[in-house]
């Protein structure tokens, strides 16, 4: 395969797999996307990563409309060399279903980058990087809400992370859940992996949650052609929480 299409391939591959899941999801629950879903509310959980160490966000506590979310996602020309592409609805369903057991529901939900409590609002990118030999692909989204919500969804991930070892979710497996060193970003902060059966081989996924006032920065990286090779890198993760900190004080 010619390095010029080692990425464009990667990324096909990837939204395929979201899209195979987005059908899934939506068959599971009808049409309604309401956000509402039947999972049990997240339990809280102390936890290591953010916290008073990290670096002050400075973000409002209100819920933060689309178009505002629109203005503080990373766009062209914020990463040099960074491509960014919108993701589409299709990419980010409302609906979920229950994952099994359900203590792994939080984890599930993130992967469509869906929470409980619901968000207010969502915008999502995916991002290739200036070296063509990478086949990294790493897909973020901002999600809206009221602080004391974004807590929840944020002790609800931190939960999951320590007590979810494995789980089924809309027809697809997930082993080897392990937390991984958080970024010492925003306000709170969990960083965790999740292996998934993608294309026929085990896939391992990093996913890394920053809470920024009231929004929250979800980020996820694959990497078909090098599995072992993932990670959702510091700078990336920086640039779009100081990004969004600063949307929240305008």
């Amino acid at each position: 395969m010619k390095v010029g299409n080692v990425k464009s391939s990667v990324s096909r591959a990837v939204v395929a797999a979201s899209v195979t899941v987005a059908l899934g999801l939506t068959a599971a629950c009808g049409s309604d996307d309401d956000g509402k879903k039947p999972s049990e509310p997240a339990k809280s959980a102390q936890g290591s990563g953010g916290g008073k160490d990290a670096k002050p966000a400075g973000a409002k506590q209100g819920a933060l409309t689309t178009a505002e979310l629109e203005k503080a996602v990373l766009a062209k020309g914020d990463l040099k060399g960074y491509k960014l592409e919108k993701l589409s609805a299709a990419d980010m369903p409302a609906q979920t279903v229950p994952s099994d057991p359900v203590k792994c529901q939080p984890l599930a939900d993130m992967f469509m980058f869906a929470t409980d409590p619901a968000s207010k609002a969502r915008v999502g990118r995916t991002m290739t990087g200036p070296d063509e030999m990478d086949a990294t692909i790493i897909t973020l989204a901002l999600l809206a809400h009221e602080k004391d919500d974004a807590e929840k969804v944020m002790d609800g991930l931190r939960t999951a992370t320590e007590k979810c070892e494995a789980y089924e979710h809309a027809g697809s497996k997930y082993r080897e859940v392990a937390p991984l060193s958080a970024p010492k970003s925003g306000d709170d902060a969990v960083s965790y992996k999740v292996v998934g059966l993608i294309e026929g081989q085990k896939t391992p996924m990093s996913f890394t949650v920053v809470r920024s006032g009231s929004t929250l920065a979800a980020f996820y990286s694959i990497n078909l052609l090098k599995p072992k090779e993932f990670g959702v890198p510091s700078k990336i993760v920086e640039a779009q929480v100081d990004k969004l900190a600063e949307a929240g004080k305008r």
